[in-house]
């Protein structure tokens, strides 16, 4: 009898040595010449278990975790190999708490299926959504998308019914699908984990798209941070134009182009731009992507994580989507818990959870122990909440009201050691870096405002460079032409608000002492 061994090969996992296991897995069972398959597969995204294998038995699997290969010849020894009993067991995968509270629907096959296998895929509920849609038709498709109230999971929660509907609408010779998965964001990687988890999910949520709204083509634009995404996508991407779920039989191609890391590229108009072969400069709005987008042609630009929630929404139904969430944040989120947390990972959960649930039940605290003091949400252009506004609920309206962005729902947790002043530095100064120099505000206003910082961290004339800061983000959040320039006032403006004490004269003379 063979038994079956999944070990994850999503990048966390490998960071750590999952390669290294999935090897010692191998050879011990060679050595005991017992008959093992070892299946790689993406990560369920509990990292402080990874790398976490897992062993198929009689009653489903059981998870151990975090392995070493030292650990490996433990799982092979005793009167039942694989038991409960092990030290690193932590049963069965489902009935972890951090997994048992969540709502998976994108993330639904993360971590189960073997990513390269359209069998695995196609048995655990794949290409459903596609075909549901082509049953409703092109239309009634892109009304399905409309009434599940999904938005763009990337950062600006457009409806994504809305967008599709106005290239629908828009007549021209060739459209395009653009997926944005040039994933930025300070403590994100839900992009990634679909990328090398579940690449095909991806494709048949482009290939729906394609479908609704009359293209033909589609890119996936990949940062090139991500080597192990960007090989495992082309794999993929091979594969399904072999089984004829991509190419002439299925009237739609996928291309994958690679970034080149520039963090300004994460906005729409600037990827376009740099997939014309064009340095990534942000491009004037109107006229919209929609109308003329990529080659001058109708574009559906979506974030991954929005075309990759496509076809559970047209599988099991608008309503079943719709029905999760609160206000106008309907679905579920991928919140991505990092930074000075004990349990980061990733956590697909309807919106509704307050800050404090999120960082205090579901991440455990801080993994230093001490009390945690800020949190920022929505990248490095993302405001920072300190614990009286943990009360907030994860949701578009709700931080809007509170001058903060859900952006792509990371979450990074600092506990009461950080300097918040250094912290509002670093935004200043990420700008003037990432800027694609286009525009004055941007380009001048960020380098002005992190050397204006440096003064006051320095102690000198504090509440007149303060005030000057201000005076920069009115001009740099006003002025801007795209997000990089005008979110950078969030993190510095909300550092100054809800944590004064660490951009005064006396709290900088003691840190220095």
């Amino acid at each position: 009898m063979t038994t079956r061994i999944f070990v994850p090969r999503d990048a966390a996992a490998r960071a750590v040595g999952a390669d290294r296991v999935a090897a010692a897995i191998l050879d011990e069972a060679k050595r005991l010449g017992l008959a093992v398959d070892v299946v790689r597969t993406g990560s369920r995204g509990l990292f402080w278990l990874e790398p976490m294998v897992e062993v198929e038995t009689s009653g489903g699997r059981i998870a151990f975790g975090p392995m070493t290969a030292k650990d490996v010849p433990g799982l092979f020894t005793g009167a039942a190999p694989f038991s409960a009993a092990h030290p690193l067991c932590v049963g069965r995968p489902e009935d972890i708490p951090f997994l048992k509270r969540q709502t998976r629907i994108t993330f639904a096959r993360c971590g189960i299926v073997d990513p390269v296998s359209l069998a695995d895929y196609r048995a655990h509920g794949g290409y459903r959504g596609l075909e549901r849609a082509k049953s409703l038709g092109a239309a009634a498709t892109v009304e399905e998308v409309t009434k599940s109230g999904l938005r763009g999971r990337g950062g600006a929660g457009f409806p994504t019914g809305i967008k599709w509907k106005t290239v629908a609408d828009t007549t021209a010779d060739r459209k395009y699908i653009v997926c944005n998965a040039d994933e930025g964001d300070s403590g994100t990687y839900a992009d990634r984990m679909i990328m090398e988890g579940d690449p095909f999910l991806l494709i048949e949520g482009m290939t729906i798209a394609g479908f609704a709204v009359g293209a033909t083509k589609g890119y996936i634009y990949i940062r090139s941070e991500y080597p192990d995404a960007i090989r495992v996508m082309e794999c993929a991407v091979v594969l399904a134009e072999a089984e004829g779920l991509l190419g002439a039989e299925a009237k739609f191609d996928i291309e994958i182009r690679v970034g080149a890391g520039a963090y300004v590229c994460g906005e729409e108009t600037s990827l376009l731009e740099s997939l014309e072969g064009k340095r990534g400069h942000v491009r004037a709005k109107p006229p919209l992507p929609a109308h003329k987008g990529l080659f001058g042609k109708p574009t559906v630009i979506n974030n991954l994580i929005s075309l990759a929630t496509v076809p559970a929404i047209l599988a099991d139904g608008a309503k079943h989507y719709a029905d999760l969430g609160m206000g106008r944040s309907r679905g579920t989120m991928p919140i991505q818990l990092a930074g000075n947390v004990k349990h980061g990972g990733l956590f697909e959960a309807a919106f509704g959870l307050t800050l404090g649930e999120i960082v205090d039940d579901i991440g455990g605290g801080t993994a230093s122990g001490r009390p945690s003091r800020a949190v920022q949400v929505g990248g490095p252009l993302g405001a920072y909440f300190p614990r009286a506004l943990f009360d907030t609920p994860f949701d578009y309206e709700a931080f809007t009201a509170r001058d903060g962005l859900i952006g792509h729902g990371g979450v990074v947790v600092f506990d009461d050691s950080v300097d918040m002043a250094r912290q509002a530095r670093f935004a200043l100064e990420f700008c003037a870096i990432e800027s694609c120099g286009k525009c004055t505000p941007c380009r001048i206003g960020s380098v002005r405002g992190t050397e204006t910082m440096d003064k006051i961290i320095a102690g000198d004339r504090p509440e007149a460079n303060l005030a000057l800061i201000a005076d920069l983000c009115q001009t740099l959040k006003f002025g801007s032409l795209c997000a990089l320039g005008g979110f950078t006032p969030y993190p510095v403006m909300s550092a100054i608000r809800h944590f004064p004490e660490d951009f005064t004269r006396p709290r900088l003379a003691a840190a220095a002492e």
